[in-house]
């Protein structure tokens, strides 16, 4: 085979790659969907840190019901939040399987040590997969809509999902109130 035959084939396989990847609409993640309690909740993967499974958690004695406790996280000294608690989806008595459980670290630049306790993951979504659902406020969460719950969004597949705003979660006066 001679170079400049080698060289076309080589120039009209990449112009296919490159035509295919124009037609083929990919779709980015912008959400991590976990389930608390049964409850389908998306954390921005911008909020987002890292996953870990669970570790062991030092109780913090004086803390609110939702406080696990701190962790030791790559090093790092994390306070771990019981989310179903904290949302008022579960009750800090009820027991829960760590199996599928996993830790969601905030993301550094939130400026919080601060680590999920979510229940199970689930994946992850796209802008494109989710629509926004019309719901009444008070169908949105449990007790009044605090300012870190965006909208409610249905997926692809028909489940309902509520979107966290991990931001405004950290600055939310009841998070940081850690001590009863």
């Amino acid at each position: 085979m001679s170079k400049s035959h080698a060289l076309r084939e080589l120039q009209q396989r990449l112009a296919q790659r490159m035509q295919a990847a124009r037609e083929q609409q990919t779709q980015v993640a912008n959400w991590l969907a976990v389930e608390c309690a049964g409850y389908g909740l998306l954390l921005s993967l911008k909020e987002a840190a890292e996953i870990f499974t669970p570790v062991a958690i030092k109780p913090v004695p004086y803390s609110q019901p939702w406080l696990l406790g701190v962790a030791n996280l790559r090093g790092g000294l994390f306070t771990v939040i019981d989310l179903a608690v904290f949302l008022g989806l579960r009750d800090s008595s009820a027991r829960v399987d760590a199996g599928q459980a996993r830790l969601v670290s905030l993301n550094p630049e939130l400026n919080i040590n601060c680590a999920l306790w979510v229940d199970r993951l689930v994946g992850l979504r796209a802008d494109e997969q989710l629509q926004i659902e019309a719901l009444p406020p008070e169908a949105l969460l449990p007790g009044a809509r605090p300012r870190f719950a965006g909208p409610r969004m249905r997926d692809s597949e028909g489940r309902s999902w509520q979107q966290l705003h991990l931001d405004a979660l950290s600055k939310h006066e009841q998070f940081l109130q850690v001590v009863v």
